[in-house]
């Protein structure tokens, strides 16, 4: 009985490594929650491709919220691009969306290539992606990741060096 108590010990830490989860403090400013299906909505990259958060089902999900006039964006996008974005950009179970609040095409393509990011931005005409997230009136600077099943599993606010590793982090063990 012993041995099986244990062996159940082991394979609920196992299970909490490959879905982690995380405390969103209220402050935040979410309507999402952890453990939650992700809402459904459709993408259009700047450079035209569409795709639904349904089509990504499968896949471990980053949504980046941003948008061009946001420090904190600018700060956190190269760290991004080069922590997370050229390691997983060619696994086939991964997908890496920024999401730029309503700001039109061209302010966007602009934004992407000062900072610079080679990841996919896609437009959020009136913040109807964003919103489905946040409060309105909430800040960007936030991101989002979701299991292979479609659920929230990670969020962050601003960027935070420690955060961000743990986002990292996450990343890493859902994709193992």
């Amino acid at each position: 009985m012993r041995y099986l108590t244990f062996f159940l010990f082991l394979l609920s830490i196992s299970a909490q490594s490959q879905n982690p989860l995380k405390e969103i403090p209220a402050d935040y400013g979410y309507i999402v929650k952890i453990g939650q299906q992700v809402p459904d909505f459709d993408l259009t990259t700047t450079d035209g491709k569409t795709t639904s958060i349904a089509d990504l089902k499968g896949k471990v999900v980053m949504l980046q919220f941003t948008a061009s006039w946001c420090g904190v964006c600018r700060k956190e996008m190269p760290h991004i691009e080069a922590d997370i974005w050229k390691k997983y950009k060619n696994n086939p179970n991964f997908a890496l969306y920024g999401i730029d609040l309503d700001e039109p095409k061209d302010i966007v393509e602009k934004f992407a290539k000062q900072i610079p990011v080679t990841y996919p931005l896609a437009l959020d005409p009136k913040g109807s992606i964003f919103y489905q997230f946040a409060e309105k009136g909430a800040g960007v600077t936030r991101n989002v990741i979701i299991d292979k099943t479609g659920k929230i599993v990670f969020m962050t606010r601003l960027y935070k060096k420690e955060e961000f590793q743990e986002m990292k982090k996450a990343i890493a063990d859902l994709l193992k």
